[in-house]
């Protein structure tokens, strides 16, 4: 039986609009994930937006519950029922049919599609709803229904909004299998297992502490967890017993070559667990990170490598599990099976730095067990959990294997601090959250329509205005900031990268940026006169909106080019789209080399150049799918959708605004390639003017390289800076060598004589310092470069001239010169006579200071 069809059949068949899993990243800025089947549906709940025209909806929601409020994580793998991630099917009622309906469907599909024994049903209803319990009692035994207090049957959205008491449906898996002490109906054991909760939101809280007000249409919200029905429908004990997750526990089991035993198998279940969790996040476009959600997606991957780890894996395995949930789940996501390849390589990367990781883990282990005597230290077990990812088990298991033990009350000190410290800092997704007037709007006018795909400007009526915290106002006085609501608009709200409009509304304000609320199209302003409800004014797109459509046809060539060059498992990962600047983000396990960027950026000005006329179509969304059109995961696409393309070159669902012509793009400069997270790049372009401005600051970069080098041929300049750079470079190599030269001194008659030969250096300079270093002094150096031999005298504080000395020393080497008395230099030509002119040298000055 599919478990999942066959439930949002049933509500259909009620009546109910079947909705799609919204994406697992939320519209909801409180949220880091969605994390029950309710949240896509929160703004209707909490009246922020109408009700849709069929007050019933139907869907089987992925959730993920790792991080945040709503964590999980730690129990994963050691219960029977925690996950990460999870489905939960639900039907909803928005101010239509309420308890009676709500009990009445659900004993219907639990009993006559289900066919769940009736004799292991029990239900709870909280102990002050004696309407529910009635209702209920049309259905089951009153022995099998029980009164819970707030703690179990009452739910709340928060300190404020809607809330109500809740029925939830337990099936009792028999005291055969569980007979613990909490294993009684109520208690804390597997026994009686709630399987589907019916919330009844039926007040209201206006203020925080403030009393709960009846809703004048109460609403119904369900959820049931499709993997413990599953595993209850095939017997099992466990969801993880499942055919859910017992395909991907037999693959680590064939991969490990260890049997898995569930008393003991833990970490077979976080792996089957978390590799569920890591696919849909990678797949819908998380990335990791070290920072909001990116971080979790890390966290969770890396929590199931040192499971594995514990099993005896020494190398990536995960990614290896991915094509096994594609098997189980490809069928209903089918966004698994495109994306499986690309978030292969996103796993094994990622798992490949954390066994790095793991290892320096284990040298700072063995570092601490060489100052450990009985008791491990407490911190260091701790650093290994916080900054390696060791979990403590593995710690201990380690600590066994040398019979010590570990300061475990150091360690949970720690760990206590570091939950105190994530708690404070923690404040939801990192989104702004938005409140206000919008719901009002919405009723009053309905969307406003948007003509900025035909034209840049238009003679709009002001239909609204709101204030900078969005509330409703009549008018803005001179230089305020506020929201402007027009019947009709030109321009263009922020979306699918592309950044809002800018322009001016006649001479009364300047709209400084344009963003889309519950599918109104706002611009938000800066007034120069003061501004009123029901204005008409002439609303003009500023000329900027001519460079934004350069660069957003350029991303979708670039798009198209990458997966042409590149290869098929190229995919979007985000994007950006301004006035001066694109950036672009896809799926790619490595760094683009010279060679790949060069061609990437080569192949999209051809593009450019072909001058394909750009094609705008509105297509049913199965029509669009078959055209091959490349549609971007997390837009909400509705039954008709926009297709835009450049011949057959570039096909793309997308509501943004493009050039007429690929040739209007001017030209494409790749500015940057770099790294996002593993398995992610990014290039960052220039078009149009930008290109221009960008060329043009490069030329003028030019010029000054050309003026510092002192030479029009750039190259040939730094060629010429470079030898000298050598030159001088073994000049003062040669320096540094002659000055650790030992120049030998002889003594005669209270003289100090040197005649040395010096290798390198400066033989003017060594002479000048011998005569620092001594009072009477007479020194001859000598210092063959090349075939030439260079020679100087230097005499102080006694009767002998330099002058003289190296007259008569000279010509033995085929050369002349002289000097002063105190110093004189010259050069010869025979350096194979330099023995013979050292030895004259010598007994020259020998007679003269005798």
């Amino acid at each position: 039986m599919d478990i999942r069809e066959e439930y949002l059949k049933f509500f259909e068949s009620k009546q109910h609009k079947r909705i799609e899993s919204a994406p697992l990243v939320p519209d909801d800025a409180s949220l880091l994930f969605n994390n029950a089947g309710m949240v896509p549906f929160k703004s209707i709940f909490t009246g922020e937006v109408p009700a849709p025209i069929n007050p019933r909806a139907t869907s089987c929601q992925t959730c993920i519950r790792a991080g945040g409020k709503h964590n999980d994580l730690e129990n994963v793998g050691h219960t029977a029922r925690h996950h990460t991630f999870f489905e939960m099917m639900g039907n909803f009622s928005f101010g239509d049919y309420f308890k009676e309906d709500a009990i009445a469907y659900a004993w219907e599909f639990i009993t006559e599609v289900l066919h769940l024994d009736k004799e292991k049903l029990w239900v709870t209803v909280h102990d002050s709803d004696d309407e529910a319990a009635d209702f209920w009692k049309r259905h089951i035994a009153p022995e099998r229904i029980m009164r819970l207090g707030d703690k179990d049957n009452f739910w709340s959205m928060g300190d404020v909004g809607p809330c109500g008491p809740c029925s939830e449906i337990f099936y009792d898996q028999g005291a055969e299998h569980f007979s613990g002490p909490e294993d009684y109906m109520g208690g804390e054991g597997d026994r009686f297992l709630e399987i589907w909760n019916l919330v009844f939101m039926q007040y209201e809280v206006k203020v925080k502490g403030g009393q709960r007000v009846a809703l004048a249409k109460p609403s119904i919200d369900t959820g049931m967890g499709l993997e413990r029905v599953v595993a209850i429908k095939e017997g099992a004990l466990s969801n993880y017993g499942s055919s859910l997750f017992m395909p991907l526990i037999r693959k680590v089991e064939d991969m490990i070559e260890k049997e898995y035993v569930y008393a003991t198998g833990a970490s077979y279940r976080v792996i089957a667990d978390h590799i569920r969790t890591a696919l849909f996040l990678l797949a819908q476009g998380t990335n990791f990170s070290n920072e909001g959600r990116g971080y979790v997606l890390r966290r969770i991957l890396r929590r199931a490598v040192r499971h594995g780890y514990l099993l005896g894996f020494r190398e990536p395995f995960m990614y290896k599990l991915v094509d096994s949930v594609v098997d189980i789940m490809g069928g209903e996501y089918d966004y698994l099976i495109q994306k499986a390849q690309t978030v292969k390589e996103q796993i094994q990367l990622e798992e490949a730095r954390f066994f790095k990781t793991i290892e320096s883990g284990i040298a700072l282990f063995s570092m601490e067990l060489e100052h450990t005597k009985e008791i491990f230290s407490g911190a260091v077990a701790f650093k290994l959990y916080d900054t390696y990812g060791f979990p403590l088990d593995l710690t201990e298991d380690m600590l066994r294997e040398k019979n010590l033990q570990l300061d475990t009350a150091k360690f949970k000190e720690l760990m206590n601090e570091q939950k105190n410290r994530a708690k404070a800092a923690w404040k939801g997704s990192g989104d702004n959250a938005v409140s206000g007037d919008f719901k009002a709007l919405l009723e009053e006018f309905g969307e406003n329509e948007f003509i900025g795909y035909e034209t840049h400007h238009h003679s709009s009526k002001v239909l609204a205005l709101l204030d900078e915290n969005y509330k409703r106002v009549q008018t803005l006085g001179r230089g305020e900031k506020g929201w402007v609501f027009l019947d009709v608009t030109p321009f263009y709200a922020q979306s699918g990268g592309q950044c809002g409009d800018i322009g001016t509304l006649g001479n009364v304000a300047k709209v400084i940026d344009t963003q889309k609320f519950f599918g109104l199209n706002l611009s938000q302003i800066e007034t120069t006169n003061k501004l009123s409800v029901l204005e008409k004014l002439d609303a003009q797109v500023d000329i900027s909106r001519h460079e934004i459509t350069k660069h957003h046809s350029a991303t979708h060539l670039l798009h198209a080019v990458l997966y042409d060059v590149l290869g098929e498992h190229i995919s979007q990962a985000g994007s950006l789209v301004e006035a001066n600047r694109l950036r672009f983000d896809f799926s790619h396990p490595k760094a683009l080399t010279e060679e790949e960027i060069a061609e990437i950026e080569e192949r999209v000005n051809i593009e450019i150049m072909r001058a394909i006329p750009a094609k705008t179509e509105v297509l049913n969304i199965e029509e669009a799918k078959k055209s091959g059109a490349k549609a971007q995961f997390g837009e909400k696409y509705g039954e008709k959708v926009r297709v835009v393309s450049f011949s057959d070159t570039s096909i793309e669902f997308c509501g943004g605004v493009h050039v007429e012509n690929s040739a209007n793009i001017g030209s494409f400069i790749i500015t940057k390639e770099s790294g996002v997270s593993a398995g992610v790049r990014r290039i960052e372009a220039v078009c149009g003017n930008a290109a221009y401005k960008y060329f043009s600051e490069q030329r003028s970069l030019l010029k000054e390289a050309q003026t510092e080098v002192k030479n029009l041929d750039l190259l040939a300049g730094i060629h010429r800076l470079k030898a000298n750079v050598t030159e001088l470079k073994n000049e003062l190599k040669e320096a540094q060598e002659s000055s650790k030269v030992e120049i030998k001194v002889d003594e005669i008659n209270g003289v100090a004589v040197v005649v040395e030969e010096l290798p390198n250096g400066d033989i003017k300079e060594k002479i000048d310092e011998l005569k620092n270093q001594n009072e009477k002094l007479c020194a001859m150096l000598f210092q063959v470069k090349g075939d030439k031999v260079l020679i100087a005298a230097g005499v102080k504080g006694c009767d002998a001239k330099a002058g003289d000395w190296i007259k008569k020393i000279a010509p033995i080497l085929g050369g002349g010169g002289g000097g002063r008395p105190d110093f004189a230099q010259a050069g010869g030509k025979d350096a194979s006579k330099l023995p013979e002119a050292k030895e004259a040298a010598t007994a020259f000055i020998k007679e003269v200071i005798a």
